[in-house]
């Protein structure tokens, strides 16, 4: 397609701003089937071949006069302007620049673009923390990340002065495919609710190659929680984090590691850690020798039990999230992640629900957490019910009346003295990820102690 030359203020001015909250701010270009778009939360989503709708959306490219492919972004425009710069730059692996160079030539917004970025254009560089698989720092990045072509000036326009956090997996100065496939989750993934990746570089000392990412600057959901003296906005939290699960199930992917530590908070929740993410439709059969990675108290007994890992999973882990959330309370902190647990919760053990939270979310909570997993909700239920709820006074109200709870609980023990006693974790009590690989495991049941808490599927379609 050629570039036509107008740059006059005039010609350039076709784009729009984009409303999020009606669209999503690039298109979405997807092989899924047709099933798997029916899980789509609603008119947000805009494909490619929408041509009048793009156009509606995004405006139109002041160079080609064609509709944008995102909000100020024009695909094919843009990615002759890449090409063009794959001269000037290399990351000196192989597969590195192809799968930069494919974004980049590939991207319908800056968020699905990838950039190769020289280590010396960090400063600052601190370590914060060490995952299950890697290290994370954080950086401070003064040139910034690609926004859009500024096409007065002919130049990028880049988001400048940024603080990142700097991702490094171990072993990774010998390239390897769960590296390559973390970064390619990212790119498939709508961005929304998703820890965004700026790029990769290289640590010139280690050799180890590193993911550039959104800097979240509260931690992880625990870290959030125990910081915060007073939290009135859970339903919209729990929103936040069902939508970036959606948009991962939307993908046609499951994330497989969900659990609080791979929720972080930078303004709103993300969920991050996308390195185990697969197709959901994987036929390949787990290999029950191996083993399974995860976080033992967050992971669905059928899992545990070796079987795939499934979407209804990933809602499994959600319910344990949700319960952690609301009531403030690490779950099975005080036992050993140990076969005995596995087995316990196999025959029906959850955490244990603080009294006082609303029931109709006790009510979700034990639907999400079910043995069974076909009883339990879809992501797409999940984000409709909370949605309802957050905008219906009676239940929002509620739920305020309980964060209100929660804060007043929170005060006292910040008062008492030996609130460090009751909160201490036990030493075999493990909250990163780790290779499990448990024997004998009985059926996955409900147990009979928390029948008072379930919901039939009638009651259910009534939430």
């Amino acid at each position: 397609m050629e570039i036509l030359n107008k740059t006059s203020k005039e010609e350039a001015n076709l784009w729009k701003v984009v409303n999020w909250n009606i669209y999503q701010n690039h298109v979405t270009v997807s092989s899924i089937d047709s099933a798997t778009k029916s899980e789509e939360i609603d008119v947000r989503v805009i494909y490619m071949d929408e041509i009048e709708t793009r156009k509606k959306v995004y405006g139109i490219c002041g160079e080609c006069n064609e509709p944008g492919t995102g909000e100020k972004w024009c695909q094919p425009c843009n990615a002759k302007r890449f090409r063009e710069n794959f001269k000037n730059w290399t990351s000196g692996n192989k597969d590195i620049d192809e799968l930069i160079q494919h974004s980049q030539l590939n991207a319908v917004h800056y968020k699905t673009c990838l950039e190769w970025i020289p280590f010396e254009k960090f400063q600052n560089v601190t370590y914060i923390t060490r995952g299950g698989f890697g290290k994370i720092y954080s950086a401070e990045w003064s040139g910034g990340y690609i926004g859009y072509w500024d096409i007065e000036n002919q130049k990028w326009y880049r988001f400048t002065n940024k603080k990142v956090a700097l991702k490094s997996l171990d072993n990774s100065s010998d390239i390897s495919t769960d590296f390559l496939n973390e970064i390619k989750s990212y790119l498939q993934i709508y961005i929304r609710n998703i820890v965004f990746c700026y790029g990769i570089t290289r640590d010139p000392n280690t050799k180890d190659y590193i993911m550039v990412l959104y800097y979240c600057e509260n931690g992880n959901l625990r870290n959030f929680y125990l910081n915060n003296s007073n939290d009135n906005t859970k339903l919209y939290r729990l929103l936040r984090i069902v939508n970036g699960l959606l948009n991962i199930h939307n993908a046609g992917k499951v994330h497989k590691d969900f659990h609080s530590g791979n929720i972080l908070e930078g303004g709103s929740f993300y969920v991050s850690d996308l390195g185990m993410c697969q197709p959901a439709n994987n036929k390949e059969k787990s290999d029950k020798k191996k083993g399974v990675y995860g976080v033992l108290p967050y992971m669905a007994p059928e899992v545990l039990r070796g079987y795939q890992y499934t979407k209804a999973a990933d809602i499994y882990s959600f319910g344990i999230i949700m319960n952690e959330y609301l009531s403030e309370e690490i779950p099975f902190n005080d036992i050993p992640h140990d076969h005995i647990l596995a087995v316990k919760i196999c025959e029906g053990l959850r955490p244990k629900i603080f009294e006082d939270i609303p029931k109709f979310l006790v009510d979700l909570i034990m639907k999400c957490w079910d043995a069974k997993a076909e009883n339990r909700p879809s992501a797409k239920e999940l984000y409709q019910i909370l949605k309802k709820w957050k905008e219906t006074h009676d239940y929002y109200s509620q739920m305020w009346e309980y964060d209100n709870k929660i804060g007043e609980k929170k005060l006292k023990n910040k008062l008492n003295e030996n609130k460090s006693e009751s909160i201490k974790t036990h030493p075999q009590a493990i909250y990163t990820s780790r290779l499990l690989n448990f024997k004998n495991l009985p059926e996955p049941v409900n147990s009979s102690d928390l029948s008072s808490f379930q919901v039939n599927s009638d009651q259910y379609q009534q939430i």
